[in-house]
């Protein structure tokens, strides 16, 4: 099985921490050039020392928020790199019933993430095109299979994501480019500790005990390890993948009821 990344640029947003982390630093080890995109240029220069380097590989760093996404466009377009790979990847909405959301939330949401995965994948493409070979990959969430209790504008946004994205697939696999969406389940990270703190915060019952009770819906009884999410994005972005486009993949210990 080929998963050998050698001279492929990769792209990675939201990679200071989690699962951007984790895919950018899997990336390397198989290795790949890698730029990452975040708002914390300390953290950027922080997680450039923890890539794998070889005497073929230069990794890069671009400070972007992406609720500017003019910015981001620009910082981009700048780089004059060609992208072999591009990993969307941003934090999610905050929770709440979406009968209570603000239209201010979704538009927040909207722009965050499929205006800038747009914006994106519209300044990579032209370069895979080219070289004949791209993957675009975008972290989502299960809740595009089935819609997550509180995350409403989440729910909403994730789905307008998929099918962005399915959408492309259908365009670009013709030009050697898959464009896939994995859906992580609740994954040790930074987001879902802020998830679980809001839940124990609402509900008045222990950080302990939410975090047991979600544990308890996943068959595998515990919560993924973003590496564990890191090692499929890997996959999909080799060569070894390339036959795998347009598709929704859950990486949720078999949390998702749905086939």
């Amino acid at each position: 099985m080929n998963l050998n990344l050698t001279h492929k640029n990769a792209l990675v947003c939201g990679s200071t921490q989690g699962i951007g982390k984790a895919s950018a630093i899997q990336l390397a080890a198989l290795g790949a050039n890698v730029t990452l995109v975040a708002r914390n240029e300390e953290k950027l220069q922080s997680v450039i020392k923890e890539l794998a380097t070889d005497s073929t590989q230069t990794h890069n760093y671009i400070v972007a928020d992406f609720q500017n996404p003019d910015n981001l466009k620009q910082r981009i377009s700048s780089t004059g790199t060609t992208f072999h790979i591009l990993i969307n990847n941003t934090g999610g909405p905050a929770g709440g019933p979406v009968f209570n959301a603000s239209l201010e939330e979704f538009e927040r949401a909207f722009t965050q993430h499929l205006k800038c995965n747009h914006i994106l994948a519209q300044a990579v493409v032209p370069g895979m095109k080219t070289d004949g070979y791209g993957r675009i990959i975008n972290i989502i969430s299960t809740s595009v299979k089935q819609p997550l209790n509180g995350l409403g504008v989440s729910n909403t946004i994730r789905g307008a994501v998929a099918n962005w994205s399915k959408t492309l697939a259908n365009e670009l696999g013709a030009y050697g480019i898959t464009v896939n969406n994995v859906l992580p389940g609740a994954t040790a990270t930074e987001r879902l500790n802020e998830i679980i703190t809001n839940k124990a915060t609402k509900t008045g019952k222990s950080i302990d005990e939410i975090a047991s009770a979600m544990q308890n819906e996943v068959p595998a009884n515990r919560f993924a390890k973003p590496e564990e999410i890191a090692n499929v994005v890997a996959f999909l972005a080799s060569e070894s993948a390339s036959y795998i486009n347009g598709i929704n993949l859950p990486v949720d210990g078999g949390r998702t009821k749905s086939l």
